[in-house]
């Protein structure tokens, strides 16, 4: 496919993807400051394709969001052309389907093949790839013909040159945008098996980066090739990014760890004072809700040596991320912006709620109830009520029609019985308890029991009973269990979903 956007790779300075920092208001934040380009922090593939995708309203962000409603990946208009969105994956399939999960709202896609860690190594991704070319050729490939963003990749260098050199020209005829490559070595182990039984030897940030290495790389590949892992020895201001970047022969720098204390490394007019740049970090973290312990994990990179002042004690004692905002002398910051962001939140409520009156269906019978399960016995719930209840009358089973609200990502469901449609007036976290909802509707408009146990004597359970008896009985006589699939009993339902995550 050809590649429809500007985003481009030579004279560079790039945030690196780094854990737990590179979330979106770091990103926002050297953006600011100078930085060209900004990579998300890895995000594992089988985590991200459970996520949905959702327009935040409120913060006018998209968030892909985690069945247990954590965000996993946000991201907004303000980087939509400049953030990179890395991966770690180790199968071509699943690494296509989260780029183009994501592919619209980022501008390009990166693999993460350099990541020495055990929890990304042991399960084939990160470094580990580095063993296995005709696997990176494969997630590579696919990915460049799959989608119409640029990709690239993230490497370290192997033990020798030779074989980096051969591996990155590898690479190259897959047709990337660029390679990123960290300066330090990854030993790769033939045998996987010792590979997961033994400590791997990786270079750490206090070994010297091989600029040599980075050059012949660099020298070797026309794709534009990007120097990372230069804050321990090269860069320690602006200017020596540059340096860095010759030493190298590099077209573009890529920055941790120096990014990390001080993003304003990126400003070509030199560092702005610590104090103006954790504020600045901290009105983005509250501008998009960010989740209080990143934020003072970041905090905390910043303040270094700072960490056993008062202030650094206070910020380790926060639990909240009002407490920050104190820390730091912006509480009156926290409340404007929060208050701001309650109205708001307020007004897209009332519009939603008079567009869902205009648009209301008049022959809905609706009620406002909610599906508590506590109030019912095990297994057993109005949804079975109502399909046994349709059965015994001779109706078509139910069918439930469930919607999700965009702004605060709540479900309600409309289930139609018999021509006739019910739904509770109330919006629930789950789509199963919606669904629960619009039954106990149905079944409390026509009088039919809905399984309670104030009810008393409960048929269904009755009617489970004498089906395990049945069944223990054919088992002890020695006749065949196996039952088509048509004849299986009705009223078995997974509960374990209606256990809603809180929020």
């Amino acid at each position: 496919m050809t590649v429809n956007t500007p985003l481009c790779f030579r004279g560079k300075k790039i945030l690196a993807p780094m854990v737990r920092v590179g979330t979106l208001p770091m990103r926002l934040l050297a953006l600011d400051y100078g930085a060209d380009i900004v990579y998300c922090e890895e995000l594992i593939d089988i985590k991200m394709l459970q996520c949905k995708r959702v327009i935040n309203e409120v913060l006018e962000t998209v968030d892909f969001v985690a069945p247990n409603e954590r965000i996993v990946f946000r991201t907004c208009e303000r980087e939509r052309e400049h953030v990179v969105f890395q991966m770690g994956s180790a199968d071509a399939e699943r690494a296509l389907a989260v780029a183009k999960l994501v592919e619209n709202d980022v501008a390009g896609i990166d693999i993460n093949m350099g990541c020495p860690k055990e929890y990304s190594t042991k399960a084939g991704m990160g470094a580990a790839l580095l063993s296995d070319p005709e696997k990176i050729e494969s997630i590579l490939t696919t990915l460049v013909k799959g989608i119409c963003k640029p990709v690239t990749c993230k490497i370290r260098i192997l033990p020798s040159v030779e074989d980096t050199v051969n591996l990155v020209k590898r690479i190259e005829k897959t047709g990337i945008a660029a390679i990123a490559v960290h300066g330090r070595k990854f030993l790769v182990l033939s045998c996987l098996f010792v590979c997961l039984l033994e400590r791997k030897k990786e270079e750490r940030p206090q070994h010297p980066v091989h600029c040599d290495v980075i050059k012949a790389i660099s020298e070797a590949v026309s794709i534009p090739v990007i120097a990372n892992g230069g804050s321990h020895d090269f860069i320690k201001e602006h200017a020596d990014i540059e340096t860095f970047q010759k030493a190298t022969a590099a077209s573009s720098v890529m920055i941790a760890r120096a990014a990390m204390w001080n993003p304003s490394i990126f400003r070509k007019e030199g560092f702005c004072p610590l104090k103006d740049v954790m504020q600045d970090y901290i009105k983005y973290a509250v501008r998009y809700d960010n989740h209080y312990t990143n934020t003072k994990y970041c905090l905390c990179q910043m303040l270094r040596e700072q960490l056993e002042t008062t202030q650094g004690k206070r910020l380790h004692a926060a639990q909240t991320t009002q407490e920050i905002c104190e820390v730091f002398e912006m509480g009156d910051f926290y409340e404007e912006t929060t208050a701001v962001f309650e109205a708001k939140k307020t007004s897209l409520e009332t519009k939603m709620q008079d567009e869902d009156d205009q648009m209301e269906d008049p022959d809905v019978i609706k009620m406002a109830v909610r599906f508590d399960k506590r109030e019912y016995p095990p297994q057993i719930t109005p949804k079975m009520y109502l399909l046994e209840w349709c059965r015994k009358e001779k109706h078509p089973q139910p069918v439930y029609e469930t919607v999700q609200r965009p702004l605060d990502r709540l479900f309600c469901s409309v289930v139609t019985v018999a021509e006739q449609k019910y739904r509770s007036t109330l919006w629930d976290k789950s789509k199963k308890l919606a669904e629960q909802a619009a039954a106990i509707v149905c079944l409390r408009t026509l009088g039919v029991p809905e399984g309670k146990l104030c009810e008393g004597e409960n048929h269904l359970i009755n009617k489970r009973k004498r089906g395990d008896q049945e069944r223990l009985i054919s088992r002890d006589h020695g006749e065949d269990l196996a039952e088509p699939s048509h004849k299986k009993a009705n009223f078995i339902e997974e509960t374990s979903d209606l256990d809603v995550p809180k929020m």
